[in-house]
C-alpha cells in the first residue's frame, strides 16, 4: 500500500477534569498532527496532480479548513466541564471548542479522524481516503488511529 503523510502543528489548551495529576489544571500543548492518506496515484497528463495521490498543499488546505484553524489557539473543553465552560464564556471573544468527550489525546485523535476522514474521502474518484492519523500531545506522547 502506498501512502503519503503531511504534518501540521497547532496550539490548544485543555484540561482533564478528573485526572489524578496536574492535567486536571488548565494547560496547553503544541500539538503535532500527522495525516496519512492512501489511494491510487493520479494518472492525468497535464494535470497539476499527475503522479500524486494528492498534492501536499491541498492536504494542508483541507486540514486547516476543517480542523487546524478551528482548534488552533482554542481551548478544547468537555461539554460537561461546567465550571470551565462558564469561565470561558465569561471571556469576551474567547475561542472555545466544546467537544462531547474529555479532551484526552486519544479522544481528540478520534474526533480529528472523523472530521478529516469526511474531508478527504474520494475527492478525485481514485479511492483517496484517510488511512491513519497521529496526534502528538507532546514530543513523547501521542495517539494513533488507523482506518480499519
Amino acid at each position: 500500500m502506498l501512502t503519503i503523510t503531511r504534518k501540521l502543528e497547532f496550539d490548544a489548551g485543555h484540561r482533564i477534569p478528573d485526572h489524578k495529576s496536574q492535567c486536571r489544571n488548565l494547560h496547553g500543548h503544541r500539538y503535532t498532527l500527522e495525516i496519512t492518506l492512501t489511494g491510487a496515484v493520479i494518472q492525468a497528463e497535464g494535470n497539476s496532480d499527475n503522479g500524486m495521490i494528492m498534492d501536499f498543499s491541498d492536504i494542508k488546505a483541507l486540514a486547516k479548513e476543517h480542523l487546524v484553524d478551528v482548534w488552533d489557539h482554542a481551548f478544547l473543553v468537555y461539554e460537561k466541564d461546567d465550571k470551565v465552560r462558564e469561565f470561558l464564556a465569561s471571556l469576551p471573544g474567547h475561542k472555545t471548542v466544546v467537544i462531547d468527550r474529555i479532551p484526552t489525546v486519544e479522544n481528540l485523535a478520534q474526533i480529528a479522524f472523523g472530521i478529516l476522514k469526511a474531508a478527504y474521502t474520494d475527492r478525485f474518484g481514485t479511492g483517496l481516503h484517510l488511512h491513519k492519523l497521529v496526534l502528538h500531545e507532546t514530543p513523547n506522547c501521542w495517539a494513533e488511529i488507523t482506518d480499519a
